[in-house]
């Protein structure tokens, strides 16, 4: 008879708020995870496999519990029949997909479509859009069965400045007539009377596909939909050695060896330098604060009238996102610090909460419930990757949203699972066909690069 193996759970070890993924070697086992408004309204995290307690072998690993792992393993699952091993080095989901803004947009990259068209080509660009719809579809059928608190109204891209709307108009022009999306402009009066009085607002472009959704709350019912599918989730279980031979993967984790003949990597922002040759220096890792505010009495919600709850951005190059919640509190998020160790300099909360106020100058004062930062998988030409990046090794990664992976992250993970089945030979856009493109050695030394770009993306962004 065999003997059931049960895992030993050992209290987890504290949330690191310096933590950087290109400092570090790693990042931690069984950490706990940041102190996000998703997580202390999320409820009970649900039940998981626990760490791997002993050596094991398995057809996929899948390395990252956050949305891109967890949307690949359902979807090997339910598309090809192959129940995966997914393993994570702290708590499920305890990287971007519980430290985001919670907002879903119709794209993935920093790249816009003349973007598009500029890099690959009408053609290209008319596919790509092809594909940003299809993953809106799945994204939307999947939070259709999660009770994460969706709210399907759209997005509205917000002027902060007369000077942008020549290029929103720009853009809504090229959406409407070369691929057919139905954008709408518009005016400052029109987004104070219909949506929100956010005071720095010339304008906006009203786009058709957006969703506002709990972060906490869709993870949970990812992993809830994995287990449910036959994958088996292992947290406190971080890759610290990895070996191929003979076409296995070796894994080492502090509880056993994982023998997987397919490895899917989805490790975003937090892939460690180490992880593989593979991944090294392809990822610009970049820090980006939240915060949520106390609810909102009704006369702070008239003088601001908020009549929205849709997903918001604005033009500025280091853009701030924002919203009205569910329970009617307001979240606005930006960018950060540069490096971790300067993370929880007040300094950078500043900034978000004095942007808060030029937006909205009836919250003046108000009380900030929720404060956290995480790390965005920035690729070096703002473009994601599904890829297989040696033919000769099933090993396979999804990465590089560079901040909108809320929504492309399920259909990233189902392209993914089509790759390592074997079913990706129709998968010819260049986000299928290409590696992400790195810088070698000088990943780290960009950040001083960093330092400088953003003191201009300042100037470029609040002068007239």
């Amino acid at each position: 008879m065999d003997t059931q193996i049960i895992p030993l759970r050992r209290p987890h070890d504290p949330y690191d708020p310096r933590y950087d993924p290109i400092a570090d070697r790693g990042p931690g086992q069984n950490r706990d995870y940041a102190p996000t408004y998703w997580i202390a309204t999320a409820g009970e995290p649900p039940e998981d496999d626990g760490p791997v307690a002993a050596d094991m072998d398995v057809d996929v690993a899948v390395i990252g519990s956050g949305y891109t792992g967890l949307s690949c393993a359902i979807h090997l699952a339910k598309e090809h029949g192959i129940k995966a091993t997914v393993l994570e080095a702290n708590r499920v989901a305890w990287g971007c997909s519980t430290r985001n803004g919670g907002q879903a947009q119709f794209s993935a990259g920093r790249l816009t479509r003349s973007g598009w068209i500029e890099r690959w080509g009408v053609d290209v660009a008319k596919k790509l859009h092809a594909e940003m719809l299809e993953g809106f579809d799945i994204f939307r059928g999947l939070v259709r069965d999660i009770d994460c608190e969706p709210q399907d109204g759209g997005h509205l891209y917000v002027a902060h400045k007369a000077k942008m709307m020549p290029k929103l108009e720009a853009e809504s022009k090229l959406l409407n007539e070369v691929f057919g999306y139905g954008t709408r402009i518009l005016t400052r009066e029109e987004v104070h009377r219909d949506y929100m009085r956010d005071e720095e607002a010339q304008g906006a472009m009203l786009e058709p596909d957006g969703i506002a959704i709990h972060a906490g709350k869709l993870a949970f019912g990812y992993l809830k939909m994995a287990r449910a599918l036959g994958a088996k989730v292992h947290p406190g279980s971080p890759v610290i050695g990895w070996q191929t031979k003979n076409g296995v993967h070796y894994l080492t984790t502090p509880g056993g060896t994982v023998r997987a003949r397919a490895v899917a990597l989805a490790t975003a922002a937090y892939t460690p330098p180490g992880m593989h040759e593979l991944t090294r220096h392809k990822l610009m890792p970049i820090l980006s604060n939240s915060i949520v505010t106390r609810k909102l009495t009704d006369a702070e919600r008239e003088a601001c009238n908020f009549k929205t709850r849709m997903v918001l951005t604005d033009t500025r190059t280091l853009r701030f996102y924002y919203r009205q919640m569910p329970d009617g509190r307001v979240q606005i998020g930006s960018r950060s610090a540069i490096t971790g160790a300067d993370a929880e300099n007040p300094r950078h909360l500043k900034l978000l909460v004095e942007g808060l106020h030029r937006k909205f100058p009836a919250l003046k004062g108000i009380d900030i419930d929720y404060s956290w930062w995480g790390w965005v998988d920035v690729s070096h030409d703002m473009m994601p990757r599904i890829f297989q990046p040696d033919p000769r090794q099933k090993i396979f990664y999804a990465m590089g949203y560079g901040g909108n992976g809320v929504m492309y992250s399920a259909q990233a993970g189902r392209r993914m699972a089509q790759l390592v089945a074997g079913k990706g030979g129709g998968l010819d856009l260049p986000i299928f066909t290409s590696a992400l493109p790195g810088h070698g050695f000088l990943t780290p030394f960009r950040r001083i690069g960093q330092r400088a770009m953003y003191r201009w993306y300042f100037l470029k962004d609040e002068t007239n």
